[in-house]
């Protein structure tokens, strides 16, 4: 219980904070709905004073009567003006606030080291950033719309009715406390009922990222069944938090409501015996009760936003728990001038601490050499990649890049050396040109042609419907496996970077079509380093150095021919390959 009400605290400091950049609004917001409190209470008082102006049939101040009512409409038309004024404000305080926390999301999520992002599914991630934050924004609206408004008119309509009738103001202020003890009670408990929902859509909204991101594999191995039932249940678990949070909440509004009526009869009685005894006057019974009205009337809407306040604070829990989360460890400000020197001395890494992969892992590799880095499936070869990205950093060890260790680098300059295409291949919404230029966005169209070329993308862009300038959609739209994987080549091929990391580049792509890209690579390799993962032997025979990794290990090393010589693990390999 403690351990729920300091994160209730801390949510709700650290949305304070951001509203604070915003006081200049917030004051105008309190201020214009003071004014509008404020004129919206005297109304009363006037309409008490016609009430008394109207003193038998036949004996009626029309003159006074119509007097009052200019006054009234003027009053009703500045309250107008003043709570369009502050709605204005409330929402330029909302939607700046959520443009920050969305901005801060979105700076984090830049900077989260790459094991949140395998240890999170995407769309629970898009669930916080997205819907989180939009059903923060309506608590957040509603709050100040209502909440600010309900709060001076409690406190201003005590003041009149003080000016009018102590005695009666004060029966009012004994019931009151009723009101509040319900509406607190309800909202205490409500507030794990609307954590718990939005816990439940975030897993939904995971699932459909999933399934929609794979339909191909869940038709292809005939899952929809499965995948239906798995939704059936998180959706049916999401209903049954949504009908909780929804029936516990909408007990306020009723029970506060029986609460005021109370009130209000209270006042009605009371106010009635004392005007039959002349303590005070019909007019001021009418106004007594017209602010008997007023002041119980805020308590419902307030009541209201406190269960609109619990989703939105459940909501912010949860994109605050990411915005918090912590980044990858600060970089050094010193820029990387590689030369192609790299060096792993003693290197340990895991990705789980109880499960070792990486082990005491040694490699010199000289200018200009080609790695290449075979072995069976989870043996280590991505994750070599992962560690000289800078992806991951090392437990133990150290990794140097021209006699430098590349935590004593920023990333950028470290990645920035590095051309990279991988097995995955990743397009954005864009242009073909847009796609092949993201590593050189001032290439000219016809640097990019040449990248093409020399990739042999440039024979089917020039096939579609606008070459070089088609747009495509989010990861390459209808284009095949093989043509994407042609993009990211070309993509290397423009940014020539002083090292290359190849990792099943050619995976996806025909055997005609691989002979060519493998001399256009042999060009691109001459001089630089070369890091190259690859299950097909045939493609790293001319490499200086093959590593042959088993369980995190190097366990053979040396050059083709060499590893055949010795008649170990490479040459099992390369036997039941040929």
């Amino acid at each position: 219980m403690a351990k729920k009400l300091n994160v209730r605290k801390d949510t709700m400091k650290q949305m304070f904070q951001y509203v604070k950049k915003h006081s200049l609004f917030v004051i105008l917001s309190i201020l214009f709905a003071a004014v509008s409190v404020a004129l919206t209470l005297y109304v009363p008082i006037l309409i008490g004073d016609a009430v008394d102006v109207i003193i038998a049939p036949g004996q009626v101040d029309f003159e006074e009567i119509f007097r009052i009512l200019v006054i009234i409409g003027v009053c009703i038309g500045i309250t107008g003006i003043a709570q369009w004024i502050m709605n204005i404000c409330n929402n330029r305080i909302t939607y700046h606030v959520v443009h920050d926390i969305r901005k801060d999301a979105f700076n984090k999520l830049q900077i989260l080291p790459l094991k949140y992002i395998d240890g999170h599914s995407q769309g629970e991630i898009v669930s916080r950033v997205i819907a989180d934050v939009d059903q923060f924004a309506d608590g957040l609206l509603m709050g100040f719309t209502q909440f600010f408004t309900g709060i001076v008119t409690i406190v201003g309509t005590l003041l009149f009715m003080l000016t009018i009738h102590p005695g009666i103001t004060v029966v009012v202020i004994v019931i009151t406390p009723v009101s509040l003890f319900v509406a607190a009670f309800i909202a205490k408990n409500t507030y794990d009922m609307f954590q718990a929902q939005s816990k439940a859509r975030g897993e939904q909204t995971a699932l459909i990222d999933e399934m929609i991101g794979n339909k191909k594999v869940v038709q292809a191995f005939g899952r929809e069944a499965a995948v239906l039932e798995r939704f059936d249940g998180i959706n049916e678990n999401l209903r049954k938090c949504s009908l909780k949070a929804i029936f516990f909440s909408s007990l306020t509004n009723p029970c506060t409501r029986f609460v005021n009526s109370l009130v209000y009869a209270a006042v009605g009685i009371y106010g009635a015996v004392l005007a039959i005894g002349g303590g005070i006057s019909i007019g001021q019974l009418t106004s007594f009760l017209s602010y008997a009205n007023q002041y119980t009337k805020p308590f419902n809407e307030i009541s209201g936003v406190i269960t609109e306040l619990q989703n939105a604070l459940a909501c912010a829990a949860r994109i605050f728990d990411f915005i918090n989360e912590t980044p990858q460890t600060e970089e050094k400000p010193a820029e990387l001038a590689a030369d192609g020197h790299v060096e792993l001395n003693n290197v340990d890494f895991s990705y789980v601490p109880e499960k070792p992969l990486i082990q005491n892992f040694n490699l010199k590799v000289k200018p200009g050499q080609r790695v290449a880095i075979v072995g069976p499936t989870g043996c280590g070869k991505t994750t070599v990649i992962n560690l000289l990205m800078r992806f991951y950093d090392v437990n133990s060890g150290s990794i140097e890049v021209a006699d430098t260790d590349i935590r004593d680098v920023t990333r950028k300059s470290l990645r920035t050396s590095f051309g990279m295409v991988l097995q995955d291949t990743w397009l954005r919404a864009g242009t073909i040109r847009d796609n092949i230029a993201m590593g050189n966005p001032d290439a000219t169209l016809d640097e990019v042609i040449v990248a093409a070329k020399a990739a042999h993308a440039h024979s089917f862009i020039k096939r579609l419907p606008n070459g070089y300038d088609t747009v495509i959609g989010e990861d390459g739209g209808n284009l095949s496996q093989g043509q994407k994987q042609l993009l990211c080549i070309a993509r290397v091929m423009l940014c020539l970077p002083p090292m290359l990391i190849l990792d099943e580049a050619t995976s996806s792509i025909d055997t005609r079509t691989e002979i060519r890209i493998q001399k256009a690579f042999a060009a691109m390799m001459q001089g630089r380093t070369s890091f190259v993962v690859a299950h097909r032997l045939s493609t790293i025979m001319e490499a200086d150095i093959i590593l042959v990794m088993k369980d995190g290990n190097i366990i053979e090393q040396g050059n083709h021919e060499e590893l055949l010589a010795k008649g170990g693990f490479y040459t099992t390999l390369y036997n039941s390959q040929f």
